[in-house]
């Protein structure tokens, strides 16, 4: 069984009409020519993968700012959240978790908090490790009020092949670290911009789990 659970993973109700669909067109191909059929083998389990959705373990840390996503930390810097989300315009902290194709798509919360604000905004569909992606490509933003009274910011950007952000959630709903909130079909990115006095801990290039791998500590809120 351990064996087992290690390879198979169970999968998202979101991806079942995909998989689906993926396996129809594997059918047809076996008809064309059998070599195009065990393509369509292949592609048929990559879709199932892609759509995977293990259980997650967050870590026993009140102070802990998850990540939102797996992936690889693409850059950090920064940045003045979205203007859609009407919070100020002061540069926070911007960490990005780039997810490739083969990566799990299931985002979960960085923190315990309320969601205060969604606001979804129709962009292009630049390849989402490029800097420009954080500002023109369809994205999906979050604030979320913690318990101290500040807020973090996460966003759901649509990458190159990425054609739909998918929110499980809705303003005014309560999330727990690490609870799903939702997920981009087809390589994407999240951008998690962090409240002030938190402490970063990650770094560029480090490999992320979401729900799992602390990316900030929460901190002390300054004193205004």
């Amino acid at each position: 069984m351990n064996m087992m659970s290690t390879f198979i993973k169970p999968m998202h109700p979101e991806g079942r009409r995909f998989v689906a669909i993926f396996a129809a067109i594997t059918l047809v191909l076996f008809l064309i020519w059998d070599v195009l059929g065990w393509l369509g083998v292949g592609l048929t389990i990559w879709c199932y993968y892609f759509f995977r959705d293990p259980e997650r373990h967050p870590p026993d840390r009140p102070d802990a700012i998850l990540s939102p996503a797996d992936g690889i930390v693409s850059l950090i810097e920064p940045a003045i959240p979205p203007a859609e989300l009407g919070l100020p315009d002061t540069p926070l902290t911007r960490v990005s978790v780039f997810m490739s194709v083969f990566n799990c798509h299931v985002n979960r919360a960085p923190v315990s908090g309320t969601i205060t604000r969604m606001a979804y905004r129709p962009g292009k569909f630049f390849n989402a490790s490029l800097d420009k992606a954080s500002e023109d490509n369809e994205r999906n933003g979050l604030v979320i009020r913690m318990e101290d009274g500040r807020d973090i910011v996460t966003v759901q950007i649509a990458g190159l092949v990425a054609r739909r952000i998918v929110s499980f959630n809705s303003e005014g709903d309560r999330l727990n670290g690490g609870e799903r909130f939702g997920l981009i079909r087809f390589g994407s990115r999240l951008d998690v911009y962090l409240p002030e006095g938190a402490r970063l801990l990650a770094k560029p290039g480090q490999t992320m789990i979401a729900g799992e791998t602390v990316i900030a500590e929460t901190g002390t809120p300054i004193e205004s």
